[in-house]
């Protein structure tokens, strides 16, 4: 057994030595100019195969193997400390600087008190003392290592860990076996040779997992996760604010005295009540925000994070979002850390006036809120002002006409951000002080920028769709104003022919009556035109209902007889299922366009009967007839008429009507000889049954 261990051990480590030093060397090639993270990690590769021909050489528990085992993972944790520092984190926090050092310090320490431990044969007890202490060394140092590990990569934006999974991986598996090594052999006081001879085994498998890490990798460059970045500098903080906590109350208990038991309570006490008033204020929250921007990253702001929290209070507002002015003005001041803002937008006379005030209801912006020059200034110049700088005279860009006197006045205000949109100032914003104070950098300026135009757009898309909505408005009203208007021409020519027949006809005392009743009628009709163009009309048809058709149909009838001759052949008692209101309306129409079709006098015939399960009103004429092209083209569009000062509505409203009802109209034309209109109405069903049944009988 111990001869197949010997052997497991001297090829497993040749293989280390080997495999590494090729390692190595590919990696050397591979990579053309070279960077810190790639020349630690040369480094380190190097020294692994160094190790590795030391093991085989000298043994794996020499002082020689001793010494080159910490040198190696000196080499592996100064590449990923060089690894973190190429995530945007040029100035590292100093407790995660302070980590790094102890591990290294723990390093150079262990190779001496192992080898001192090895050499001091003559005293067995101290010998075993520091042969403990430097298992216990041992053991610290994985343990502090698998915990960097994990932080490096739980540090890496969750798009960056792909390139560092596979040597997070290869270096987590290597220094967990070290522990398990270690444990063991510091719970047993004996080494496991079956550990130590599988270990040069255990790290040649992880040579491929390196070689595709670094195919997968070149650079070595990640992105540190903001959120994750914070968190862990909260938990930093909260482990200290304990530590220091545990340490007086010791410190306390050490002292002694009659009252250290009240003492200890006091301190505690004290510092948890300090710790539930600093923690929770924004001030303390953004003043973390700084230091971690400021030590952890390139970049002041996560730009992916920023954009979509942007994106979310200004195009995904829920059912108790702020109004859309407000929100323009939260979007903006969030990105900042900003607690209060104003928007400022121009008027109908492209006056800038207040819009919409965000959480700064004490400032006082009086209704001339700017000067003649500010919108020309910011819509030329598209300048960021930071109001500090311009009360102090420091700003040479800015021209202080352009600025208003309660903008100086108010201490609050802090930054000013023109809204410009193609040249056009859409909007001004007003950011109040954030809580924790700063000065406005490049990058804030850049920011304020980019953000800017984007609310620009967002401005002038609101109000665009305000006119677009007024457009529609007076859209709605011109429609409603064109059937009217279409209407009142009916009823002028039938007054008109009224007229003209009452020169003839005012002394028969029957057209006296039927006049009368006509005015009456046209009166009536009038007075509902008016009350249709109120944009306030909440009028809306009746839903249909079962109506006498003939007797409908003979209202509009009787209307048109005293200025034209219409002959009528109508059922009684058929039953269709309609508006009679609607009906009367159709009829109207069909009938003014046939007596306007109509030149020679010839009747107009208006008959009904049964067709199927509808029932078919047909208005025929022998006028001037249409052709099939305007039929096909023309007829049913409004605004499109072959009459002189004709409105082309007529048709367009009759078929509108007639389908509203579940109805049809259809017309067939002739040129010279007339046309006919047939609506068609649904019957009521009982009609259309015993209708059947008769069929049937």
């Amino acid at each position: 057994m111990e001869m197949i261990l010997a052997q497991m051990s001297f090829w497993g480590y040749a293989a280390v030595g080997i495999l590494y030093t090729a390692l190595a060397g590919w990696v050397w090639h591979q990579y053309g100019s070279r960077n810190q993270q790639q020349i630690l990690l040369i480094a380190a590769l190097a020294v692994t195969a160094i190790w590795g021909v030391i093991a085989t050489t000298e043994g794996p528990g020499s002082a020689f193997a001793v010494v080159a085992e910490s040198i190696r993972n000196l080499m592996w944790i100064g590449f990923m400390f060089f690894l973190l520092r190429s995530g945007e984190a040029k100035d590292q926090p100093k407790t995660i600087n302070l980590i790094y050092l102890i591990l290294a310090l723990v390093l150079f320490i262990q190779p001496f008190v192992n080898v001192l431990g090895l050499t001091m044969t003559e005293y067995p007890a101290a010998a075993k003392i520091l042969q403990q202490s430097a298992l216990t060394m041992n053991m610290i140092f994985a343990i502090g290592a698998l915990v960097l590990v994990h932080n490096l990569y739980t540090f890496s934006a969750p798009e960056a860990r792909w390139g560092i999974s596979l040597p997070m991986a290869a270096l987590a598996a290597m220094w967990t076996f070290d522990l398990n090594l270690y444990t063991i052999s510091y719970l047993t006081n004996e080494v496991p040779q079956e550990l130590v001879a599988t270990r040069g085994i255990g790290m040649s498998l992880l040579a491929p997992v390196f070689v595709m890490a670094s195919r997968r990798n070149s650079s070595w460059r990640l992105r540190l996760s903001r959120s994750v970045a914070f968190q862990s500098v909260s938990l930093l903080a909260i482990g200290a604010y304990l530590g220091i906590m545990v340490l007086l109350a010791v410190g306390l208990q050490l002292v002694g005295g009659t009252y250290v038991r009240l003492a200890q309570i006091s301190v505690i006490f004290g510092m948890s009540v300090g710790a539930l008033l600093i923690m929770p204020s924004g001030r303390f929250k953004a003043w973390i925000n700084v230091v971690i921007a400021k030590h952890f990253f390139q970049h002041r702001y996560d730009y992916r994070a920023e954009w979509m929290r942007f994106a979310d209070t200004i195009g995904f507002p829920s059912a108790e979002a702020a109004p859309f002015h407000e929100r323009v003005v939260k979007s903006l001041a969030d990105i900042f850390g900003c607690s209060a803002g104003l928007l400022l937008v121009p008027d109908e006379q492209g006056r800038l006036t207040l819009q919409a005030r965000w959480n700064w209801a004490t400032v006082d912006v009086p209704s001339n809120c700017v000067t003649s020059q500010t919108a020309p200034f910011f819509e030329s110049t598209g300048h960021i002002l930071a109001m500090d700088d311009v009360r102090a005279g420091n700003d040479e860009r800015c021209d202080p006409r352009a600025v208003p006197q309660w903008l100086y006045d108010e201490p609050q205000a802090w930054a000013v951000v023109p809204l410009v949109h193609f040249g056009k100032l859409a909007g001004l914003a007003v950011l109040g002080r954030p809580p924790l104070q700063r000065e406005l950098d490049w990058e804030d300026l850049d920011m304020l920028r980019v953000v800017g135009r984007q609310l620009a757009s967002y401005l002038a898309e609101a109000s665009s769709h305000q006119a677009l909505a007024e457009a529609q408005q007076f859209e709605q009203f011109n429609r409603r104003f064109a059937f009217v208007m279409h209407d009142i021409k009916n009823l002028v020519s039938q007054l008109s022919i009224l007229a003209r027949n009452a020169e003839k006809h005012a002394d028969k005392p029957d057209f006296r009556e039927d006049m009368i009743e006509t005015l009456q009628g046209s009166v009536g009709k009038m007075n509902e035109l008016l009350a249709r163009l109120s944009q306030h009309n909440k009028a809306r048809h009746e839903p249909p209902r079962d109506i006498d058709i003939g007797k409908t149909v003979m209202k509009a009838v009787h209307s048109k007889r005293l200025v034209y001759p219409v002959e009528a052949d109508l059922p009684e008692d058929l039953m269709v299922t309609a508006d009679p209101a609607r009906v009367e309306t159709i009829i109207n129409h069909l009938l003014q366009n046939a007596i306007e079709a109509t030149e020679d006098g010839a009747a107009i015939r208006i008959t009904c009967r049964k067709q199927g399960d509808d029932a078919a009103i047909t208005v025929a004429d022998s006028g001037s007839g249409m052709t099939e092209a305007f039929i096909s083209n023309q007829l049913f569009k409004p605004f499109e008429s072959t009459k002189d000062g004709g409105f082309g509505i007529g048709a367009y409203e009759a078929r509108a009507l007639a389908t509203s009802m579940n109805g049809q109209l259809r017309v067939e034309s002739r040129v010279g000889k007339g046309t006919r209109f047939t609506l068609s109405l649904p019957i009521t069903k009982d009609d259309a049954g015993d209708e059947q049944f008769e069929e049937a009988a």
